[in-house]
C-alpha cells in the first residue's frame, strides 16, 4: 500500500476527494497510537511542573516588601477583518453579463469556467456544463449535480444517469439525441439544495444554455428545477404530467415536468406516476 507521502500532489487530491464522497471523515494513522497512555504521561507532566507553595512571608518583614506591581491594561486587540465576498446583487448583473456576451455554447463554458461570483465553485471539483446535441429536439433539464456528476464533469452520471437512460429508453429516446443538464452546475456541499441567491446567481447560465441550444421541447426533472423554470412556489406533484411554457429570451418553449431519476430511486412506488409523465411527454412530442 502506498503512503501519503509517496503520491503526487494531483494523486493524493483525487484520493481524498473520493475518501470525503464515500463519507470518511476520520483518518487512521500508518502506527497505531495509545491515546489513553499518552493523555496519562502529559497529566503527569503538567503535576511535575507546577509550581511549588511559598513558604509566608514573616510580619516583620511585610514593611520591606517591594510594592505590588499595578499590571498595566493590555491595548485591546483589532477586530477581525471581515470575509470579502461579491454581494448578490453584484454576482447576478455579472452573470447576467457574462451569459449575454456568450454567442455559442462553447463560449458559454468558458465565461462560466472563468466566473468566480457563485460560492458553489469554491467547493464543488468542477463545472458540470452541458453534454449531448448541441442543437436538440429534447433538452432534459435537472437541478444539479451529484457527486458521480462533480467526479466524472458529466450531467447525470453514476446510478441516477443509468436510471435516467431506461426512463427515456422506454419512451425510444437516447441520451446521445437529446441534451442533458442542470440548472446549478457546481455541486453545492453535502448535495444540499442552493439557496436563493445561488439559484438567483445560476439563472442566467441556464436561460442561456437553453437559448442557445433552442430545444423545442423542454423535459423538467425534480421538484426544484420545476420549481425554478416554472417560477412556481407549487411541488413537483402539483407541477408533473401538464405541458407548460417558459418564455426564455423572448422565445416560447414547451415544458413538461416530472420526478427526477432520484425520486424514483429514493421511493420506487413513483415509478407508476413517472411513467405515466413520460407517456404523456413522448404523445406530445408528435412523430
Amino acid at each position: 500500500m502506498n503512503a501519503a507521502r509517496d503520491l503526487h500532489p494531483e494523486q493524493l487530491r483525487a484520493l481524498l476527494h473520493f475518501y470525503a464522497d464515500a463519507g470518511v471523515d476520520w483518518l487512521l494513522e500508518e502506527e497505531p497510537v495509545d491515546r489513553i497512555a499518552e493523555f496519562e504521561a502529559m497529566r503527569a507532566a503538567r503535576g511535575a511542573s507546577a509550581p511549588r507553595e511559598t513558604a509566608p512571608v514573616p510580619q516583620q518583614q511585610l514593611g520591606r516588601q517591594a510594592p505590588a506591581r499595578q499590571e498595566q491594561p493590555r491595548p485591546a486587540l483589532p477586530a477581525p477583518m471581515p470575509n470579502v465576498a461579491i454581494p448578490d446583487s453584484q454576482a447576478v448583473a455579472e452573470a447576467e453579463s457574462a451569459a449575454a456576451g456568450a454567442r455559442t455554447l462553447e463560449d458559454l463554458r468558458t465565461a462560466m469556467e472563468a466566473f468566480n461570483g457563485c460560492n458553489l465553485k469554491t467547493s464543488a471539483r468542477c463545472l458540470v456544463f452541458a453534454e449531448g446535441n448541441a442543437k436538440p429536439s429534447v433538452m432534459v433539464v435537472g437541478a444539479m449535480p451529484n457527486a458521480d456528476d462533480d467526479r466524472d464533469g458529466l450531467p447525470f452520471s453514476g446510478r441516477q444517469g443509468a436510471m435516467l437512460d431506461r426512463m427515456l429508453a422506454g419512451i425510444g429516446l437516447a441520451r446521445a439525441d437529446l441534451m442533458l443538464t442542470n440548472v446549478v452546475p457546481w455541486r453545492p456541499p453535502g448535495n444540499r439544495p442552493p439557496s436563493q441567491r445561488e439559484a438567483d446567481i445560476c439563472r442566467p447560465f441556464i436561460e442561456r444554455q437553453i437559448a442557445l441550444a433552442e430545444p423545442n421541447h423542454l423535459l423538467i426533472l425534480g421538484n426544484f428545477a420545476a420549481r425554478f423554470l416554472l417560477r412556481s412556489n407549487d411541488t413537483i406533484h402539483q407541477l408533473r404530467g401538464e405541458w407548460r411554457e417558459i418564455d426564455v429570451s423572448g422565445r416560447k418553449v414547451p415544458a413538461f415536468a416530472t420526478l427526477h431519476p432520484q425520486d424514483l430511486m429514493t421511493s420506487p412506488i413513483s415509478k407508476r406516476l413517472a411513467w405515466q409523465d413520460l407517456l404523456a411527454f413522448r404523445a406530445g412530442l408528435g412523430g
